[in-house]
């Protein structure tokens, strides 16, 4: 076996055809890395090789300091894709993937939770440059903090898409609430939306902020607790006008002797 070895590393730096072709799948790294230098080598072929994922990181290593082999967008694709690829690697070839394929590097459950949040970080800071129509494909089909970004940014065609995004989290809509000068759609467009605006948590950030839809606000303040309505009905917290309902229900429920944490119990058991 080990004369076999010997013997394909000795070859690999040169062989073609049908041998070239057996030697992308030996399992020794040093017949490998000698392939890797085979000028013979086509690029479907090291994307073939790229494809197995038991390769070790020295072979990939090799590959991304190879610049005639990086030209070519599959072999950076594949290397940035690999579970194996090392970490720096991965991390420099982010800033080269097209829009979609960093969107779908974040999905892949072999890449490090690194390389997910710096490839969400990349389609961040690409987003003001972005038309229209691939910022609906990103509201549609992005992860969640870029479908928070997006409910933030308010536009009129983004927000009841990235609202409706699966991937969409509680965190993210109330970052996005809890800043003051977002557009009036977007604290409008959450309180009218079919699964965030029964949110308990959504509707405690709602209540405080001081573009949400008063109508809504009002319809908001039997299900809270009598503990968040006296904490919101402080000074400073909710405009004046909005303060002294709060400050109503708090009584109406008190007179009515109901248990401080009913609501909020309920609305846990419900869900």
């Amino acid at each position: 076996m080990e004369e076999k070895s010997f013997q394909d590393r000795e070859i690999a730096g040169t062989a073609t055809g049908d041998e070239l072709a057996r030697l992308l799948y030996h399992a020794d790294a040093e017949v490998l890395l000698a392939l890797i230098g085979n000028p013979a080598l086509d690029e479907t072929q090291l994307c073939l090789l790229l494809e197995r994922k038991n390769l070790a990181p020295e072979v990939l290593l090799e590959v991304s300091r190879r610049k005639p082999l990086t030209k070519s967008y599959r072999v950076k694709r594949a290397l940035a894709f690999h579970p194996r690829s090392p970490r720096l690697v991965g991390l420099r070839l982010l800033r080269e993937l097209y829009l979609m394929d960093l969107v779908q590097l974040t999905f892949m459950p072999a890449v490090s939770v690194e390389l997910k949040l710096n490839a969400e970080e990349q389609l961040l800071a690409r987003l003001p440059q972005l038309p229209l129509g691939q910022k609906i494909t990103l509201a549609r089909r992005g992860p969640a903090r870029l479908a928070g970004s997006l409910v933030a940014e308010g536009h009129p065609r983004l927000l009841s898409v990235a609202l409706d995004n699966p991937r969409l989290t509680e965190a993210q809509i109330l970052k996005a609430l809890a800043h003051e000068k977002i557009p009036v759609a977007v604290p409008f467009a959450i309180a009218h939306h079919r699964k965030w605006s029964v949110s308990y948590n959504v509707r405690l950030a709602l209540v405080r902020h001081p573009l949400a839809p008063l109508a809504s606000v009002l319809g908001y303040l039997p299900e809270l607790t009598v503990t968040d309505l006296r904490e919101l009905a402080a000074p400073g917290i909710v405009p004046e006008a909005l303060r002294k309902y709060l400050k109503a229900e708090v009584t109406r429920r008190i007179s009515r002797g109901e248990n401080s944490d009913a609501p909020r119990e309920s609305r846990m058991t419900e869900s």
